[in-house]
């Protein structure tokens, strides 16, 4: 297992490579290309400087995070092709600088919402909140203007905010694709990648829907065990597999995460790792990551990673907001490196008792 941590290049991040270089265990950074426009080929020269300036602070680039798909692949537009040639080649330049897991999401339109990003709670922390009614209430424009402003200047993590106009056409044209024709592209996507994920070397790991719930009439298919089954039939590339998201699949109670690990386990390249406090049935706050501080048990979440044997790469998600800090929403340092330390303990413990350590 190795632990890194998401770090933004270029500016955008509020947290340095040198800071990231001081938490304890961490060997690297998930990170990305945010400026290249959804569908363009990543450049080969920006990711080897890329890589030398990570590489510079003693820390690797082995994870993409991530490459976003273009809509028409996900729709199944007669142009989806020369869209899947273009991944094909951004795939070919992450190779070259060693990268070994890509996460990537397949989500519609838009990828993670929430209502609210920063909404103090009993601790004098803020937090990030979802309540399904308030955003059920307003029109998808609204959230993603909303969100974005509220981002303090930071880019969110995967939305794509240039393509606000036509957010309303591609949410109307969604309604009118069934589940299967949605799974249909998706597959169409993984046949055309995955050989070239295992020519390459890349593990693929789609990121689940979040929140996974049914949302504006847009379909959602990664969203917990039987749906994850389905995914994995699409392909039977060990290649094909997940990010597995605590928080994005843990914001239901009607998964079980430690099982769901074990079920999936040869398919987990890659964990995002956080908890949180269920309020009903589609509400949650994101919390900080002891298992004590919302209804996730992350002691039995990392003992199923540990015992089914994982190798892959974990970080620590969205954190809090605390001590002060200004960055962006679930992306500061010191609650992400507080949740790094408590990670990796679980994992030492884990070792001990196995004799491994």
């Amino acid at each position: 297992m190795k632990m890194i941590i998401r770090w933004f290049p270029f500016g955008d991040d509020s947290v340095t490579l040198s800071q990231i270089r001081q938490i304890p265990g961490v060997s690297g950074v998930a990170t990305c290309l945010s400026k290249v426009p959804v569908g363009a080929v990543w450049p080969l020269d920006t990711l080897r400087a890329l890589k030398e300036e990570i590489a510079s602070y003693g820390l690797e680039m082995e994870v993409i995070e991530s490459v976003n798909i273009h809509e028409d692949i996900k729709k199944g537009l007669p142009s989806r092709d020369r869209y899947i040639d273009a991944y094909i080649k951004t795939m070919e330049n992450l190779h070259a600088v060693g990268v070994k897991c890509l996460c990537y999401n397949f989500m519609p339109v838009m990828d993670w919402v929430r209502s609210e990003l920063a909404q103090p709670i009993a601790d004098g922390s803020t937090v990030m909140v979802y309540r399904h009614a308030e955003v059920e209430k307003l029109n998808p424009s609204s959230i993603m203007e909303s969100m974005t402003g509220e981002a303090g200047g930071y880019s969110l993590p995967g939305w794509e905010p240039e393509r606000l106009k036509e957010m309303a056409s591609d949410i109307e044209y969604y309604r009118n694709i069934s589940p299967e024709t949605y799974w249909a592209n998706m597959k169409y996507f993984l046949d055309a990648v995955i050989p070239w994920a295992e020519r390459y070397d890349i593990k693929m790991a789609i990121h689940p829907d979040d929140p996974p719930w049914a949302l504006y009439g847009l379909p959602k298919l990664i969203t917990g065990q039987e749906n994850m089954a389905t995914f994995v039939e699409l392909n039977p590339s060990v290649y094909n597999g997940f990010t597995f998201c605590t928080g994005s699949l843990g914001s239901t109670g009607a998964n079980d995460l430690p099982t769901m690990i074990r079920s999936f386990s040869d398919r987990i390249h890659f964990a995002h790792l956080r908890n949180v406090k269920r309020h009903g049935e589609r509400d949650f706050e994101e919390t900080a990551h002891l298992s004590a501080a919302g209804d996730l048990d992350m002691y039995e979440i990392v003992k199923a990673l540990h015992e089914t044997g994982f190798s892959g790469y974990i970080r620590p998600d969205h954190g809090r907001m605390i001590w002060g800090e200004q960055a962006r929403p679930g992306y500061g340092l010191y609650d992400r490196a507080i949740g790094t330390n408590y990670l990796l303990g679980l994992w030492e413990a884990l070792d001990k008792q196995k004799g491994e350590a």
